[in-house]
């Protein structure tokens, strides 16, 4: 079940340091839910159509200098219009003092008016970049999700199949723990997912027989990263004579979470096996992969020039 997120308005001026020219009655209930920022230059200028009430408005200096060239009346009249519009707040830059009529008909239409010193341009690049991450697509999916390597391993598979087992067998090789149990995943871009602990289990493992234990405190904190990039999904499945399991690796698989296609390694458990190199070598090999070498490909097409070549000698 995908998660819809928004963010309180408070959360952003604590963010951001903004002082509170005029908070609205319901500030400390307003939550912004949409990523763009907007300037209001057409609007002070009459143009409403298409306007869209849900961001934050942004003024700097361009729009303050054009207000500034109208009269009292005009001032009074565009801004009451504006206003009424109902959006999050509005937020003046670069310590410019609001006129008298914007502070008349926000409190008129209640609506929060905001200040910052910072530039125009850099305050809502920031705030954008804070928002989209705040409010990205999310979903808690149930697994494991450790670093090897600097690649994000998400470790999936039954119930007591040995997950949690094996991510410590990593934390002992050097490698660290992001979440287990529970990983919430936030769709950055079109083709990234990141993944973190919620921050209720965050640095805490399970291990069946010993019970929870704190990663940091046990391992220290370089064993554990707040979150990472998902960059393979493996999953961990108990052997099955039944099955017939890729021995080359020539057949790609991919998983979509969150409508991102993620590489997908099957791995078959059995008494024995060395899970944790394994992985140490799927996070590797899946960056040479991702860097354009793929040593499947490349013994395949080795096999194959020699049996060419082994043809052409025949008489």
């Amino acid at each position: 079940m995908i998660d819809t997120y928004s963010v309180p308005l408070h959360d952003v001026v604590r963010e951001f340091g903004l002082d509170v020219a005029y908070a609205s009655t319901d500030f400390n209930s307003i939550r912004i839910t949409v990523v763009d920022v907007a300037r209001p230059g057409l609007q002070l200028a009459g143009y409403f159509d298409h306007y869209e009430p849900m961001r934050l408005q942004v003024m700097g200096n361009v729009e303050m200098s054009y207000v500034s060239r109208m009269s009292s009346w005009e001032r009074t009249a565009i801004f009451d219009r504006l206003f009424s519009y109902k959006f999050p707040a509005l937020i003046i830059a670069r310590g410019l003092e609001p006129f008298p009529e914007i502070m008349s008909m926000a409190r008129k239409q209640n609506i929060t008016v905001l200040r910052s010193d910072e530039p125009t341009a850099r305050l809502t690049s920031r705030i954008i970049t804070y928002l989209k991450d705040a409010l990205a697509p999310r979903i808690t999916r149930h697994g494991v999700l450790v670093e090897v390597y600097g690649e994000g391993l998400f470790l999936t598979g039954s119930s007591g199949v040995g997950k949690s087992e094996v991510a410590v067998e990593l934390l002992k090789r050097g490698h660290r723990l992001i979440a287990d149990d529970a990983v919430e995943m936030r769709k950055i871009s079109a083709h990234e997912l990141v993944g973190t602990a919620p921050e209720l289990i965050r640095n805490y493992i399970e291990l069946r027989g010993i019970g929870i234990i704190n990663v940091a405190k046990l391992y220290g904190m370089g064993a554990i990263k707040q979150d990472n990039r998902i960059d393979l999904v493996v999953n961990l499945v108990q052997w099955n004579t039944q099955e017939v399991y890729d021995r080359l690796g020539l057949e790609e698989q991919f998983t979509e979470i969150l409508g991102v296609k993620i590489p997908l390694n099957t791995i078959p458990i059995t008494p024995g096996r060395n899970l944790a190199v394994i992985l140490e070598v799927a996070a590797m090999n899946n960056r040479q992969k991702r860097l354009g070498y793929n040593s499947a490909v490349e013994f395949t097409e080795q096999m194959n020039r020699h049996f060419e070549q082994s043809a052409r000698n025949e008489p």
